[in-house]
């Protein structure tokens, strides 16, 4: 663990290797919480379209946070179950996934990365799902200021969509 104080600013397309890398350690099938596994050229556009916040520990990547417009992944079956259920205000605009490495967990890193996301975004709607079972992300998030606003199963899960105004 390092003690120097994480640098957050806007991606950019030289982060997407990081990016990549702090995703596939936290999916939920290498024993971490993320849920949806995106691509390469999926964060090249979300980086060109929309706010996507990263901390930098040094020259290591050590968390994002992600904004994208709801077409964005409309394609995906957890959005479609989430927008089903709480389809957001005019303008509203999916959050997250956040992620943060194991390194820097407990610090307020994804508080930050969040506050620095909404000043990017202010006076709109942002939203997204949690898996219900996902009681450390559900109390980050409740800290962060969002309030549950419907829920959802899909398959054997149960999420909780949280919703805050920028």
């Amino acid at each position: 663990m390092t003690d120097s104080i994480p640098k957050i600013a806007a991606a950019t397309r030289e982060d997407i290797a990081g990016i990549l890398d702090l995703q596939e350690h936290n999916m939920r099938d290498n024993g971490g919480a993320l849920s949806v596994r995106f691509s390469r050229d999926w964060f090249v556009t979300a980086i060109r379209n929309m706010s996507v916040m990263v901390a930098r520990d040094g020259k290591k990547l050590v968390g994002y946070v992600i904004s994208t417009p709801l077409s964005a992944q409309a394609h995906d079956p957890l959005i479609q179950a989430m927008l089903r259920a709480y389809p957001g205000s005019p303008g509203a605009y999916n959050y997250g996934p956040i992620c943060i490495a194991e390194s820097h967990r407990g610090r307020g890193l994804a508080i930050a990365l969040f506050e620095a996301l909404r000043a990017q975004l202010p006076c709109r709607e942002g939203f997204t799902f949690i898996r219900a079972d996902n009681t450390t992300s559900r109390k980050v998030h409740a800290k962060m200021g969002m309030r549950d606003v419907a829920e959802f199963r899909r398959g054997d899960a149960i999420y909780i969509v949280v919703a805050y105004q920028g």
